[in-house]
């Protein structure tokens, strides 16, 4: 775990509050439709899947309706099933509304795609590969037995604690437990792996699709973390196999229905299907527009200083770095009466020096009070700065001995203040777009209509599959985001 990482939790354990990256696919099933609650009465692990639905829907944003999108998953979908070792099952698609990209399954044939993921695919063969390996583990009954396993692993588990307690043998007998169960899921992923190609290639599809997608999703995870591929190296107790290795695989599973070229991949029709799909994040969780923060609702913003990297989650906003810092922002109420030094004492924050409490107000004149945190390895600025009764909270951690958690806590809570009307009016989420290619048009002149990201140039190569030094072709269709 980087310090990076570790900075992230140690923000987390300063809280005194109750408080598969697709190098896992998982995937998404339905026969007609995407929104059938079919549930047949001779299986009863369709019973779990309904059970767990509202869950899943509660954790992930939601569902996202889209019409299109939807069509165009369905007729995937209906292709696969069509030639699946069981064409009478019935699946339940569903699109969920988060910019995350990812893919699982429930058993009884409830499966999950994300329209972050949506959105990164380029043709009908690579969703196929997605769907497919999530058929893949619901036909082999993955989910039950991990289950089971994990069931059995916690009993062991228990057995160690109970006989050997917390002594070294104890901590070996447990990381032995878990590697046990690790090495049990990468052996599911690369069997769903396995079933879902050789259900595309069936299918007619593109069976290289499975391997290319999990290129762009790699090339994805590198863009976003800013590491090199190499980065992408799974750590010993992963539960998923390495994606250079799965994309090896998978490449070996395709050469079986010939050589690359074989099959169908539907670019166009696909393309289409995703042309107005919503990227990013939604109105109410604010968006990230480059290095700033703006949330519409809430009528406030605040920036980032160079360096440091935003990532919107549902409950805070967790900024990385600069450096080896991390901060965390979020939002609570505060009492009437209350003072905001005696908010900061009213513990929330684990490890509050009280007597490092100063209250002022920001340079924008708003109310605001700022104390400092330690733990044995860490080094906390808490400042809070209030709206009516409204508290906004940032955290910043560093590591002890760095002492650039108050400058770094300064910059961005320095910057954090109200949103005008016409701010707050030309808000628009960004959605994916279709253009093509004119003759002569380079990447950069495309990608200077990208609008609300970060290096766009990366970004377009990356969400049109596009290999280093590789241009479309004049007339191509090509993905870019926009506020339009």
């Amino acid at each position: 775990m980087g310090v990076r990482r570790r900075a992230v939790v140690a923000l987390l354990a300063a809280l005194a509050l109750p408080g598969c990256m697709l190098t896992g696919l998982e995937s998404v099933k339905d026969g007609a439709t995407l929104t059938s609650n079919f549930v047949r009465p001779d299986d009863p692990q369709e019973e779990i899947g309904a059970r767990e639905h509202p869950l899943v829907l509660a954790k992930y944003g939601g569902e996202y309706r889209n019409a299109e999108a939807e069509k165009a998953l369905a007729l995937v979908v209906g292709r696969l099933i069509s030639v699946s070792d069981d064409p009478s099952r019935v699946y339940k698609v569903t699109i969920l509304d988060t910019p995350k990209i990812n893919a699982f399954a429930l058993p009884g044939g409830y499966l999950y795609i994300t329209r972050g993921l949506l959105a990164l695919a380029n043709d009908s063969s690579e969703i196929a590969a997605v769907i497919a390996h999530e058929m893949g583990h619901v036909t082999a009954n993955h989910a039950i037995l991990r289950q089971e396993r994990l069931n059995s692993a916690r009993l062991g588990e228990n057995v160690v604690h109970e006989v050997l307690g917390d002594s070294v043998a104890a901590r070996v007998a447990l990381a032995a437990n878990q590697i046990k169960l690790s090495d049990f899921s990468r052996e599911q992923e690369l069997q769903a792996d396995a079933i879902g190609i050789r259900l595309i290639g069936r299918a007619g599809y593109d069976p290289y699709a499975a391997a290319r997608f999990l290129q762009t999703m790699q090339a994805y995870q590198a863009f976003r973390t800013g590491h090199s591929g190499d980065s992408d190296d799974f750590s010993f107790l992963s539960s998923h196999p390495a994606t250079p290795q799965r994309i090896e695989l998978a490449q070996r599973h395709a050469r079986f229905f010939g050589a690359p070229g074989v099959g169908e991949r539907e670019r166009e029709r696909y393309l289409r299907g995703i042309d107005g799909l919503l990227y990013g994040d939604k109105a109410d969780e604010g968006y990230v527009r480059g290095s700033a923060f703006s949330h519409s609702g809430l009528g406030i913003t605040f920036s980032v200083p160079r360096g440091a990297r935003i990532d919107n989650q549902p409950k805070a906003v967790i900024i990385t770095g600069p450096g080896e810092a991390a901060t965390r922002f979020d939002a609570a109420v505060i009492g009437p009466w209350q003072s905001l030094d005696a908010y900061l004492k009213s513990g929330w924050v684990n490890g509050l020096d009280e007597s490092s409490i100063t209250t002022g107000k920001t340079g924008n004149g708003l109310a605001s009070a700022a104390a400092d945190a330690r733990t044995e390895n860490w080094r906390f600025r808490v400042k809070v700065i209030q709206i009516g009764n409204q508290v906004y909270r940032f955290i910043t951690a560093a590591p002890a001995g760095d002492p650039s958690a108050r400058q770094i806590s300064d910059e961005i809570s320095e910057t954090f203040r109200p949103l005008t009307g016409e701010e707050r009016q030309a808000l628009a989420p960004l959605r994916i777009r279709l253009i093509r290619v004119e003759p002569g048009q380079s990447l950069g002149q495309i990608a200077a209509k990208m609008r609300g990201t970060e290096q766009p140039l990366s970004l377009l190569r990356v969400l049109n599959g596009l290999a280093p030094g590789e241009t479309p072709e004049a007339g191509a269709q090509i993905k870019i985001v926009t506020d339009g």
